[in-house]
């Protein structure tokens, strides 16, 4: 259908569409300004496609390029060039983050259960850690263009949950800015993505709740302003329980195997893309605010980063 002109202007008449469902374990939100006629279309092609890339970086399913990967006990796998693609730049990620992050702790988060309490032993957390490597995770494209990888130890097992949807958000945007929208906002979760332009003319805002919350159940701790790029909030209350007098909460360290011993509850890092803020984000929340000062410095990506407190006060960390 081909948009509609306002007669004054000769400017397309625009019009809103949003829809949500649920992927990667959490819900995914599109909003999206365009030519009216076009937007319903290109908001379902976009949730479409966010369904296709969870069928690629998927942990739990054993057909998942992850998958297969996981499973394949060192053989070179052939793989999708998007799921080299985060590979690639979850590596980079690993690297920066003084050990804070790493996608080969798959291994121990299949050791957790944050539904049901269970606590691994210890002699568990030992064998899983001796995986815990990013520098065994490979990747080479080969004579054609395809795409391939291995795990060097067999027993290691790829977890993306810390970078994937950070990428998603990116190419979610990015597709439907080739649709044709004129603005957008894509959230996955406590990543939010934005571009092109409000119909009023105003900066996007999006809103950080205090712990990391991104469910609407406690006032926003503060409002972030956007021309364009991305916030993302890593929180150690999102999954949690008590037991036998602890608390264990969902962001594992890849040195020991237990929970991160987080200064603050949550940190909201922005940046121009979306894998930039959701790959620093656990990074910064795991390191601290000190720590976290020297590492935004040495990293431009890093626009801002803000360690929010339970009360919904926070300190801003700006390099």
């Amino acid at each position: 259908m081909d948009p509609v002109i306002h007669p004054c202007d000769g400017r397309p008449e625009l019009e809103e569409g949003n829809t949500s469902f649920r992927a990667f374990d959490t819900v995914v939100a599109l909003r999206a300004f365009g030519p009216k006629g076009i937007v319903a279309a290109a908001l379902g092609r976009a949730e479409q496609s966010c369904h296709g890339l969870e069928g690629l970086f998927s942990r739990t399913r054993a057909s998942s390029d992850v998958g297969r990967l996981n499973n394949a006990e060192s053989a070179w796998v052939e793989i999708d060039p998007r799921t080299a693609g985060v590979l690639r730049a979850a590596k980079r990620y690993c690297e920066a983050s003084e050990g804070a992050f790493d996608i080969t702790i798959g291994a121990l988060t299949e050791l957790w259960d944050f539904k049901e309490g269970r606590v691994p032993t210890e002699e568990a957390l030992r064998e899983a850690l001796a995986t815990v490597d990013h520098h065994g995770v490979e990747v080479h494209a080969r004579c054609g263009g395809n795409w391939f990888a291995r795990l060097s130890d067999p027993r290691a097992r790829l977890d993306l949950g810390g970078i994937a949807k950070g990428w998603m958000a990116d190419e979610l945007v990015r597709s439907l800015k080739q649709e044709g929208m004129t603005g957008a906002v894509v959230s996955l979760g406590g990543d939010v993505a934005v571009s092109g332009e409000r119909p009023d003319g105003d900066p996007w805002r999006v809103g950080i709740a205090p712990q990391g919350a991104s469910d609407g159940s406690v006032p926003y701790a503060t409002i972030v302003e956007l021309a364009a790029g991305a916030v993302a909030t890593s929180g150690i209350t999102e999954r949690c329980f008590e037991q036998d007098g602890g608390s264990y909460y969902h962001i594992l360290d890849p040195k020991t195997g237990l929970p991160i011993d987080a200064e603050f509850p949550a940190v909201a890092v922005t940046a121009a893309r979306a894998i930039d803020a959701e790959g620093f984000s656990t990074t910064l929340l795991a390191l601290g605010l000190e720590r976290s000062r020297a590492l935004a410095l040495r990293h431009p990506e890093i626009l801002q980063a803000r360690f929010l407190r339970e009360d919904g006060t926070f300190v801003l960390l700006r390099p």
